[in-house]
């Protein structure tokens, strides 16, 4: 694959930044960390912006609403709307990075054309119901009940770490369909609606305050079986294909974001005192940071050949798990530097002086759940021993 950027790519490139050169200053403030419904109306009018300008879904195909942009122009869109501070995807993302790709892959057209145009638009937020107190890295291990009651499931059980479900119109849930069933073989995948009678939402606060989590209680809500996607007890193959988006795509704006951390930690070296000179002075922090950098740069190359691959097949495989796995300890490793580099500033969530301490802590206490969600990293190891190395299973 040609790494580099074509003439065309960087014309891409800036009428992009001319455009959020344009609309970027009217944007309003940023919502509170709590103010759901704000927070649901400031991400949404972001996601109707892009798509009015042609940026939503950059990489869907345009029967579907999106821009059907090529790889490097999807690189180069997260490049650049990070870079330039413009809202991050937020309440939308489980939608546009996870149920809609996977709508797409395995719904009926008439499911695809339910969702996916509302998706686009922002008209729809959707949440993930699939990890539970009892299945989280094994995930197949789920007991969450939907009992087939003619035209409809009932859907008994409960649900943990639900991103933004307090605000969500759909969930993308799994749920045992069959309980005698090998545990792989017995999940049906369902598009639920939230605003489902027998259905309950509790909040869970994080380490750093944050509440976008929730627990969801199940107790008789039923669900039409026209909502499922995929077979009845084939869920775990579609959800599968879920994962691969999770893991294959849903990191990007992650890894620039990263980038850009990498960059902000040299220049707080600069500021940092040191007897009579600046941390920047010890050449083995320089070393440190240096090391960190070229990773980065690998780690956004490997990304690339990984979409390239997706482009070509669909669906991202299972290199994803290697993107995932390296980035989650890469960022830990990024943020535990920083901690190093702050001393006791590191002991502050406000920023201390001239030094951005608090966002450096805050991000240091969000990396430990990298190493869990979305597979932890003792699942992606075993990911990528069995489908990429070929190794036997463990027994």
């Amino acid at each position: 694959m040609d790494l580099r950027y074509s003439a065309s790519d960087e014309q891409f490139r800036k009428e992009l930044r001319e455009w959020l050169g344009d609309v970027l200053p009217a944007i309003p403030p940023e919502p509170g960390p709590h103010e759901w419904a704000e927070r649901r109306a400031w991400d949404t009018t972001w996601q109707r912006m892009l798509f009015d300008a042609g940026y939503a879904g950059i990489n869907w195909p345009t029967e579907y609403g999106g821009r059907g942009a090529t790889l490097t122009e999807q690189l180069i869109f997260l490049e650049e709307t990070t870079r330039a501070g413009a809202p991050y995807i937020g309440v939308n993302f489980v939608g546009v990075l996870h149920a809609g790709p996977t709508i797409m892959a395995e719904a009926t057209e008439e499911q695809k054309a339910a969702h996916l145009p509302r998706i686009l638009r922002g008209e729809e937020v959707w949440c993930q119901g699939f990890s539970e107190p009892g299945a989280g890295s094994d995930l197949a291990s789920l007991s969450c009940k939907g009992e087939r009651d003619g035209d409809e499931y009932v859907i008994t059980g409960q649900k943990i770490w639900t991103s933004f479900a307090q605000i969500a119109d759909w969930c993308e849930l799994l749920v045992r369909t069959d309980p005698d069933a090998p545990k792989h073989k017995g999940i049906t995948w369902l598009m639920f609606p939230m605003d489902t009678p027998g259905i309950e939402i509790r909040e869970i606060r994080t380490i750093v305050g944050s509440s976008e989590f929730s627990e969801v209680f199940f107790d008789g809500a039923r669900v039409p079986v026209a909502n499922r996607v995929g077979a009845e007890n084939d869920g775990w193959r579609v959800a599968m294909v879920t994962f691969g988006f999770e893991r294959g795509t849903g990191f990007i704006s992650d890894l620039v974001e990263t980038d850009r951390l990498i960059a902000e930690l040299a220049a707080l070296a600069r500021k940092v005192t040191r007897r009579s000179g600046t941390a920047w002075d010890d050449v083995a922090l320089r070393r440190d940071i240096g090391h960190l950098q070229a990773e980065m740069d690998a780690l956004w190359a490997m990304t690339k050949r990984n979409l390239a691959q997706a482009e070509r097949h669909g669906v991202p495989g299972p290199a994803g798990s290697v993107v995932k796995v390296y980035y989650s300890e890469l960022f830990q490793r990024v943020t535990d530097l920083a901690m190093q580099l702050l001393g006791r500033a590191g002991l502050s969530r406000d920023d201390v002086g001239e030094l951005a301490s608090g966002t450096f802590v805050e991000e240091r206490l969000r990396s430990t759940s990298f190493t869990i969600a979305a597979g932890t990293s003792q699942i992606q190891r075993n990911i990528i021993a069995e489908r990429i190395l070929g190794l036997p299973k463990d027994r």
